[in-house]
Order: structure tokens, then C-alpha cells, then sequence
């Protein structure tokens, strides 16, 4: 009888704890798309989806004919709701990219959903631009049709309080230039406010919530409010780390602090990224739905909000992340110190409670193992991080040509052999060691690491403590009350698995979300995220997992299993074929100088196409300051392409100081195929004191070196005034882009199995001249 109680218990604890995963996993799924036919006043995946399709007809970059068609699109779908649009030219300029200082002219569309008494803004922003190759059906078709179809629903329902202003962004991917134009100088962004921008980098997966500006905590409230919340405070602590930015960024970094915000996307399927592939048969439907029916709750909720008290930051940053039925657990930043405290706390006092025992479930415990325990968590750690690397070598060893990825385009078989690479390495620990060390000591050291690692993530990323911080504090509070108030072995084993199941609650949702978050090219981080709610489940395993070496072996072997299986079934499943293409970047540089030209490439390690074009790693970043000093590169016949050309149109000295008005633009005619191919001058110089380009001022370094560019310049070119020190020449380089390779000499066309990768450097055509002025 007692046999078969505690096989009933295991079994019931294990059931328990894999619902609970179900379920934590499911919360953060997209909705299913609602149909052309759904509610009026509610978001509708398929009718947003037509205006989808009409985006992503074409590659449509900004300055092209084909933006200037999204452009009439946006206008006319907005005359269509009742709306009076703008549509506003300006010149924006940013420094976020690389640190170069980039600027465009740019032409917004703008149109206000007047509210009944407005009390200050809501911005919902999206860019209707695409990257120079792709069709930009999901980067930001999505945003485009999530804006139409939201004000088309708010116009069916009841008037909000205060003015919803639809915000339509142009050269996003150039650099950012139209929203920082409406920020920097569009009226109706002169008093700030509360700023919604919608994108995706993908094609696929829930709609996330993974930037905010500081002092989050009314927003994050506010958001919590949607029907399908999905964020995290990590994911706003990573995103702060990387080197990426969106149309938010320029609000975020308004000098004045006049903006507040949420900055959402869907990120899954990042292998049609930027690529020719981001069609709108890509698209997920469902993705589009949880993008739009969370826009639009958002929308509502500030709408009818104090939204002049929002639009400035709340005192703390909130800590959050998704509950199962559609919650967002949260609470304030404050609390995290003292909660890793607590936690640090109750891991020792766990600790001091089993060393004071001497036996726990049967087992010989004292400090020595206790510290043993503590040590050996290093194991599954450095394990998981070191498998995950190892995983990706061997994908890339396979197929090279994911090593120009960040994800496969079938990027599941290989998450879940990464799964199973960290499962093998955490039960193999244990199972190794158990004997040894004992399987409480192991647990009661899992637990540390946990307690230890929210303390680390206290005072580096805040927003990211609670991964560790709650479940140790659980694990250990539960840990304590199985040895001092629970009665009976199924007693302990029920209170223990309760403990570990808060861990799967915070942990399991955020190991899918980082997948596509950072890709299996980063996969360390997804592994340790994996490996720690492995240590969050290390008392379950303590109390539930039979200590024969045949069930360790078994249990182990079989995680091991699951890792090779899944990773030969992804290498089946994931060739590259004309859907799926791999991906190759490869330009074309001529120095008009020196008549020479160069087959250029800045992957990793060429592909079997590319390399039929560059053979060797050379520095022109002299010639072509883009490049980087070590390039693929290789010798091109060079094509008859005319040089940009510099016309000086004033020159004026004034006291210590020399200034020049120049008139730069492309040779006679378009250099590259037609006007439309053209995507930027660059202008690079040393010994130059101040400088302008198109009427804004832009930044030069300390060391006096000028490094601007402008995008989309047109035949006409562009106006720039560079100061030097009275006396002293300019010396300066100018490289005009275009794109498109296929009239150029010695170019092959891609075979259908290769495709140009989703880079600003794919099918780059530049030419390059010097000037002394």
C-alpha cells in the first residue's frame, strides 16, 4: 500500500508540475486570427491583412516610387475612415547606428483621432519603410495594418478622452530619421506624451512587450490591462543592453524627456528578417491578431486615462512577467533588493535546518556535503552554456550557412535538442552526484546558486532578478516546511513540488520567449534560463525521482536521446531550398580613382556562392569607410559606373575659420540602374570643425573626424556645409549606394537555393572618389 501511495503521489506531483508548464507556456501564445467578419469595434487579423498584402507587394525602401505607394495607400485608407492625414516633409538625422551620424529627408503621414477632452496624446507609431531587399510585409506591414485597423475600430466605438495620434514613419531602416523628425519638430509632438510603437522582427510568435521608457510602472499597469498580455522586465533589461533600436528609440532619447512609452513586436521566424522572404505569406495571422487586439485595448485604456500624468515617469520601474489566464504578475522595483534578500535568507536557513538534522530522507547530510552541494551547482551551469555553443558548432560544421543566422528558418527540432543538451547536463549532475554528495545537499545547492544568481541580477539587470530570486525563495520556504510542518513522505513530496512549481510559473514562459529573442546563435542565454529552472526543480527530483542507477541512467540517457533526435530531425527538416533559401551578403565597390573594383562580403565565412567572388580578408575601409579592416573581398572587372560629383557653391573664410557649401550628388544620371536604386551618400573627412548636411547639424568626433550620411539623395543630391581651420584644405571622400547586382559584369545569378540575407549590405553597389577642396 505504501509502495503504491507514493507511485500515486509521483505520479500526481509530475502531472502537476507538467499542466503547469502547459499551461505557463500557453499564456504566452498568440490568439487565434479573428475573421473579416468579426465585431465592428473589435481588431480583425483578416480584414488588417489586406492592407498587409498592398505593403508587402512590392520592396518598397524609403525615397522609392514603391514607398511613395505605401505612402498614397496609408493616406487614402485614412480618408477612408474619416480621418484628415498629413502628409508632412521634414529632415530627421540620427547617431544610433554604428555612431555614425545619419540623415534623410523624410515624409511622414500623420492623422489625429480626436478625443472628447483630451488630457495629452497617445502616439501609436509604426514605419511604413523597408529594408533595401525585402518586402517588409511583417517589418512593418504589421505595424501599418495594426494602425489602420485599430483606428478603424476606435471610430466604431464610443469617443476616448484623449487624442489618439497615428503616427506613420518613413526611412525606420535608413536610420530612424522619420520619427525623429516628428519628435524633434512636427507640432504635435511638441508637448510630449505617451508614446505606442508597434514593429516585428520575424514572422511569427505572441506579440511582446519588450521595451519601455524608465519609471514603467503606470504603464506596465496599463498594459497589464490587455486581453493577452506578454512581457517581461528581463526583456526590457536585455533590450537595454543591446545594440538595437526602433522607430522608439528617437522618443526615448528626447532631450527634453517628453515622452513615455511601450514598444511591442513579434520576433519568431527571424530568418525572414530584413530578407527578400518577408512576404505576406509569411505572416502569421495570429501574431498580426495579438499585435492588434492588444494595441487596441492599450489604446482604449490610455485614451481614457490622465495622459499628461503618464507621459511622465512613475517613481520606480515595475518588475513583471506572464501569468497563466491571461495575468501580468507585478510589482514594484523596490522590492527587489529586499526579495533577493529574503530569498539569500531562506536558502540559509535551509541550509542550517538539514545541516542540523544530520539525515534527511534517508540520507547522511552535514555542512561539508552542504558545501559540496553548493560548489558542484557550477556544473549544470557551465554544462548548459558550454553545450549550447557546442550545439551551434555543430550546425554551423553541418551547414554553414546558418552562420549568417540568427535562427534556422525551422528553428524548432534544434531548440528542443538544446533543451534536451540542458536536461542531460543538469540530471547527469545529479544523478552522478547523488550517491556521493546525496540528493538534498544537491537540492539545497541548487537552490543557492538560484539565490546567489538573483542577487547578481539585482545589481546589474533589476528587472531580470526575479527569475532567480522567486524561485529560490519558494523552493526554500517549501524545503523548510517539508521538514518542520509536513507530515507523512506524500506530504513533503506535495509541499516540495508546490515550491518548485512557482519556478515553473516565472520560468518556463521566458525559455520559449528567449528562443527567437536572442536565436540559437546566441543559445547561451536561452540554455541558462533552461538550466535554471532545471535547478528550480532540483528538490522535486530530490523527492520524486527513485534512486536505482538504473532510473538515473534511464532518465538520463533518455534526455540524451531526445537531444540527438532532435537535432538530426531538424538537419532533415531545415535544408536549404527556394523557400528557404541561405543566406549570402555580397556588394560591389569601384574606386572611381583608381579604376579598380572589388567583389566585397562581410560574412562570417563565405558560402560556396560568395566565394566564388572573394577569396581573401582585406581592409578597405580606407577607400570604403562601411567596411570594416577585414572584409571578404576579391578583384571585379569594373563597370562603367560615373563617380558622385562635389560642385563647390561657396567658400568663405572668417577669421580662424574656413567654411564650404558643397552640392554633392551621383554622376551624371543614376550610377546604379534607376533612380530608385540609389539608397545614400556618405561623406567622411578629418580636421573638419562643424559641419551640416540637408540644413541639420551634425555631430563630429572629438578627434575632428566627419562620418555622416544621407539616405535616398536623389539625382539632385544633397547640400553640405563643412568648417575646417582657416588655411587647410578638405580632403574628402564620398561614396555614393545603390543597389542591385544583376547588370553588373561577372555577376551569376544566385542559384534558387541562395538568397540575399536580410543585411544593408546585401547587393550593395558602391562608388567612391576623393576631392581636395
Amino acid at each position: 500500500m505504501t509502495t503504491t501511495r507514493s507511485r500515486v503521489t509521483t505520479l500526481a506531483c509530475t502531472l502537476f508540475l507538467a499542466a503547469l508548464t502547459v499551461l505557463s507556456v500557453w499564456a504566452v501564445l498568440p490568439p487565434a486570427p479573428r475573421g473579416a467578419d468579426a465585431p465592428a469595434d473589435e481588431f480583425s487579423a483578416g480584414r488588417a491583412f489586406t492592407t498587409v498584402e498592398a505593403v508587402g507587394t512590392e520592396v518598397h525602401p524609403h525615397g522609392t516610387g514603391a514607398a511613395r505607394q505605401v505612402r498614397d495607400l496609408i493616406e487614402a485608407d485614412l480618408r477612408g475612415l474619416g480621418l484628415e492625414p498629413d502628409v508632412v516633409d521634414g529632415v530627421g538625422m540620427s547617431g544610433r547606428l554604428g555612431g555614425q551620424s545619419r540623415v534623410a529627408t523624410t515624409t511622414n503621414v500623420v492623422a489625429t483621432v480626436e478625443g472628447t477632452s483630451s488630457t495629452g496624446p497617445i502616439f501609436l507609431v509604426a514605419h511604413y519603410d523597408s529594408a533595401e531587399v525585402s518586402h517588409g510585409a511583417n517589418d512593418d506591414g504589421a505595424g501599418v495594418s495594426t494602425l489602420l485597423e485599430t483606428a478603424r475600430a476606435l471610430r466604431e466605438g464610443p469617443a476616448l478622452r484623449n487624442d489618439v495620434v497615428l503616427v506613420f514613419t518613413d526611412a525606420e531602416e535608413a536610420c530612424l530619421c522619420g520619427a525623429e523628425a516628428f519628435a524633434d519638430a512636427d507640432p504635435r509632438a511638441a508637448g510630449g506624451g505617451v508614446v505606442l510603437n508597434v514593429e516585428a522582427r520575424g514572422s511569427s510568435g505572441p506579440a511582446i512587450m519588450f521595451e519601455t521608457s524608465d519609471g514603467n510602472a503606470a504603464l506596465v499597469d496599463a498594459y497589464a490591462s490587455v486581453p493577452y498580455p506578454v512581457g517581461s522586465s528581463l526583456a526590457v533589461e536585455v533590450y537595454r543592453i543591446l545594440p538595437n533600436d526602433t522607430d522608439f528609440s528617437p522618443f526615448l532619447d528626447d532631450p527634453e524627456g517628453r515622452f513615455t512609452g511601450l514598444n511591442a513586436a513579434y520576433i519568431d521566424g527571424s530568418a525572414t528578417y530584413h530578407a527578400p522572404q518577408d512576404t505576406p505569406g509569411r505572416m502569421s495571422l495570429a501574431s498580426l491578431q495579438h499585435h492588434g487586439s492588444n494595441m487596441l485595448a492599450l489604446v482604449r485604456e490610455l485614451g481614457d486615462a490622465d495622459a499628461a500624468a503618464l507621459a511622465e515617469p512613475a517613481a520606480y520601474d515595475a518588475t513583471y512577467f506572464p501569468l497563466p489566464g491571461g495575468a501580468l504578475a507585478r510589482y514594484p522595483g523596490r522590492l527587489v533588493w529586499p526579495l533577493a534578500g529574503l530569498a539569500l535568507v531562506a536558502v540559509g536557513a535551509l541550509g542550517v535546518l538539514v545541516a542540523r538534522r544530520r539525515e534527511v530522507l534517508g540520507e547522511r547530510v552535514g555542512a561539508g556535503r552542504l558545501v559540496l552541494g553548493l560548489v558542484s551547482g557550477v556544473i549544470p551551469l557551465a554544462g548548459a552554456v558550454l553545450g549550447s555553443v557546442a550545439l551551434w558548432w555543430v550546425m554551423v560544421a553541418v551547414r554553414p550557412g546558418y552562420d549568417e543566422m540568427l535562427d534556422p528558418w525551422r528553428p524548432w527540432s534544434f531548440r528542443v535538442a538544446l533543451l534536451g543538451i540542458v536536461a542531460t547536463v543538469l540530471l547527469g549532475w545529479f544523478v552522478g552526484l547523488r550517491r556521493r554528495v546525496g540528493a538534498v545537499p544537491l537540492a539545497v545547492g541548487a537552490l543557492g546558486w538560484l539565490a546567489v544568481l538573483g542577487l547578481a541580477l539585482a545589481a546589474f539587470t533589476p528587472g531580470g532578478s526575479y527569475l532567480a530570486t522567486l524561485p529560490a525563495l519558494a523552493g526554500a520556504v517549501a524545503g523548510i516546511l517539508a521538514l518542520t510542518v509536513a507530515r507523512g513522505q506524500a506530504a513533503r513530496r506535495v509541499v516540495v513540488t508546490l515550491g518548485a512549481g512557482v519556478g515553473v510559473l516565472v520560468l518556463a514562459p521566458i525559455v520559449l520567449l528567449f528562443f527567437p529573442a536572442l536565436g540559437l546563435a546566441t543559445g547561451a542565454a536561452p540554455a541558462v534560463v533552461a538550466v535554471l529552472l532545471g535547478l528550480a526543480l532540483v528538490p522535486v527530483l530530490a523527492v520524486l525521482l527513485p534512486r536505482t542507477r538504473r532510473v538515473g541512467g534511464w532518465t538520463v540517457g533518455g534526455a540524451g536521446a531526445l537531444a540527438v533526435v532532435a537535432l538530426l530531425v531538424g538537419f532533415v527538416t531545415d535544408p536549404f531550398d527556394a523557400e528557404h533559401p541561405e543566406p549570402t551578403r555580397l556588394a560591389y565597390a569601384v574606386d572611381a580613382d583608381r579604376g579598380e573594383a572589388h567583389w566585397v562580403s562581410d560574412e562570417v565565412s563565405p558560402s560556396d556562392w560568395t566565394a566564388q567572388y572573394v577569396d581573401a580578408q582585406q581592409d578597405l575601409s580606407a577607400s570604403f569607410p562601411m567596411f570594416g579592416e577585414d572584409v571578404w573581398a576579391g578583384p571585379a572587372e569594373a563597370a562603367d559606373l560615373p563617380a558622385p560629383v562635389v560642385e563647390v557653391v561657396s567658400d568663405e573664410t572668417s577669421g580662424d575659420e574656413r567654411v564650404l557649401t558643397l552640392a554633392v550628388r551621383p554622376g551624371e544620371g543614376a550610377p546604379i540602374g534607376t533612380a530608385d536604386a540609389l539608397r545614400y551618400v556618405e561623406l567622411d573627412a578629418e580636421g573638419v570643425t562643424s559641419a551640416t548636411l540637408a540644413g541639420r547639424e551634425v555631430p563630429v568626433a572629438d578627434d575632428a573626424v566627419l562620418d555622416t550620411r544621407y539616405y535616398a539623395p536623389g539625382p539632385d543630391g544633397v547640400e553640405a556645409t563643412v568648417a575646417v581651420p582657416a588655411g587647410q584644405d578638405l580632403d574628402l571622400r564620398v561614396v555614393v549606394a545603390g543597389g542591385g547586382l544583376e547588370d553588373l559584369p561577372g555577376f551569376v545569378q544566385r542559384p534558387d537555393d541562395v538568397g540575399a540575407a536580410g543585411s544593408h549590405t546585401s547587393d550593395l553597389v558602391l562608388v567612391g572618389t576623393s576631392v581636395t577642396l
